[in-house]
């Protein structure tokens, strides 16, 4: 799921750079970007999923930098890590499509 999410953003990029861009022109672009991310569905929806990966990402690598320093190594610990990996992950999840809509 880590190199999934990591390949998601990815090709996310190209929806953020483009609003970034869009926003950055001139002020009538950043009127129009900002009132897409108001009031377009679509775009609170990409905008919430891209969230939603970064913050599942981020939790996954949090995880492995733990594996690298060999915490947890255990099978035990390995399921405890993937339960709190999951759960710390729904939390972000839910503030983040608190947070756009």
């Amino acid at each position: 799921m880590h190199r999934i999410t990591g390949i998601i953003m990815f090709v996310g990029l190209i929806f953020a750079f483009w609003a970034l861009s869009v926003s950055l022109s001139s002020p009538a672009g950043f009127d129009a970007a900002s009132s897409a991310l108001a009031h377009n569905i679509l775009a609170k929806l990409i905008a919430w999923g891209l969230l939603s990966v970064l913050a599942f990402h981020f939790v996954a690598g949090i995880k492995h930098m733990f594996m690298d320093a060999d915490i947890g190594v255990t099978h035990e610990g390995g399921i405890q890590k993937a339960q709190a990996t999951v759960i710390v992950s729904v939390v972000l999840i839910i503030l983040a499509g608190v947070w756009v809509w």
